[in-house]
């Protein structure tokens, strides 16, 4: 169970990481644009996905740097 929680390659987790970042602030720009109906649940996600990208490539960065680049 582990294993399949644990990404190998720290450039995977700095993709992901990204892909969470650029979606969390489309979610919020729609938003503001109002084509997307603004709701709590919805802005508490998109700045979870948001926290949980900038975590994600964070921790992918220092992998990287850690294994020697």
């Amino acid at each position: 169970m582990n294993d399949m929680m644990q990404m190998r390659n720290p450039l995977q987790l700095m993709a992901l990481g990204v892909v969470l970042l650029f979606g969390g602030f489309l979610v919020i720009f729609l938003m503001v644009l109002k084509l997307i109906e603004p709701s709590f649940a919805l802005s508490f996600l998109s700045y979870a996905a948001s926290f949980l990208g900038m975590l994600l490539g964070l921790v992918g960065v220092v992998q990287h740097v850690g294994s020697g680049g």
